[in-house]
């Protein structure tokens, strides 16, 4: 529980961390941090030490004040069934919803840009109206790719276990993640622990966060 503990004060003191979930899904570590604590420098050093896809993962409820759905389902809904990911190698459906730019923004790609977005989506979360504020202030396809939780106890992938440690700290759910890359593959666990001792970043991994979750 110490460790959870740990993950627990740095993301409400807007720390990264970072997540393994397990050598029996992806095998991937992801750095993490809450969204309300987005800076373009926290994006920058996504990109460039993690080097995978920035996400933004979002809470089964804050999904639905939204009414956004799963990408699978506008693919199925549209006609193509046959492309839409049932399973992954891994064994489940994927978080993936759709893709969004706030407003404001110019191309949305850029790490001022991907900031803007993120933060206004925690902020939409947060507000009287969150459907009406997303319908109105975010446009999509665009530049920051929105998960969305099945809950822990359906999936155990990064976007649950980011939103599971959120709810622990007391926070609402939108968590930023991006993965790191190695050379060719996702970067080794062990190296990812390196890394982490080195930035002093809190170091978790998923089958902690379940363990603690059914305690």
């Amino acid at each position: 529980m110490e460790k959870i503990k740990k993950a627990e004060e740095a993301l409400r003191k807007g720390r990264v961390i970072i997540i393994y979930d397990g050598d029996e899904r992806e095998g991937e570590a992801d750095l993490v941090f809450h969204a309300s604590f987005v800076t373009p420098k926290m994006i920058e050093l996504l990109r460039k030490d993690g080097g995978g896809l920035i996400c933004l993962a979002l809470s089964n409820e804050i999904a639905e004040r939204f009414g956004i759905p799963f990408y699978t389902e506008l693919l199925r809904k549209a006609g193509f069934d046959n492309i839409a990911c049932k399973k992954t190698a891994y064994g489940d459906e994927p978080a993936f919803s759709i893709s969004v730019n706030h407003k404001t923004v110019y191309t949305g790609i850029t790490d001022i840009d991907r900031a803007i977005t993120i933060k206004e989506i925690a902020n939409a979360a947060e507000s009287s109206n969150p459907k009406g504020n997303f319908i109105e202030n975010f446009y999509s396809p665009g530049h920051v790719f929105l998960l969305i939780s099945r809950g822990i106890e359906k999936r155990r992938g990064h976007t649950e276990l980011a939103v599971e440690l959120a709810r622990r700290a007391g926070m609402s759910g939108v968590m930023v993640l991006c993965e790191m890359l190695g050379v060719g593959r996702a970067l080794q666990k062990k190296k990812a622990e390196e890394y982490a001792r080195k930035k002093g970043f809190v170091f978790i991994e998923g089958v902690e966060i379940y363990e603690a979750r059914n305690r």
